[in-house]
């Protein structure tokens, strides 16, 4: 997945992580959370006004901020990578533009628990370390 890898062993839990120059837009607006490729594609060209096919990832997110999906264009086909957490909730970015671009440290803070506002971790998040 073009700067995009995923780590864990010995079951211990995995990190999704992306590096170097993808470019990363976060639908702000709820996105219904049955949609997958194709309705998610549509989200991409009609509503964020954005190349699906241009290597980006697009996030999305459901009115509760508790599950979101990404979607990829690899240059063979889509991919649609799903979260749901167990409790709480994402810190979603707000403002007044349909998508918001985010470096991909960035991400990785958004869906690993921290608040994007002060850096501080969300009340449910524990590492259990």
């Amino acid at each position: 997945m073009g700067g995009a890898t995923f780590t864990g062993a010995d079951g211990e839990a995995g990190m999704l992580s992306f590096a170097g120059s993808l470019k990363i837009y976060v639908a702000v607006e709820p996105c219904d959370m049955r949609k997958s490729f194709e309705g998610l594609a549509a989200q991409v060209t009609t509503v964020l006004k954005r190349d699906l096919r241009s290597g980006a990832l697009f996030v999305f997110s459901n009115r509760p901020r508790n599950r979101l999906k990404i979607l990829y264009w690899d240059r063979t086909g889509l991919w649609v990578l799903a979260k749901r957490l167990e409790r709480g909730t994402y810190s979603w970015p707000k403002g007044e533009e349909k998508a918001i671009e985010l470096r991909p440290e960035a991400l990785a803070m958004l869906t690993d628990g921290i608040e994007l506002h002060g850096a501080k971790m969300r009340p449910w998040y524990d590492r259990g370390e």
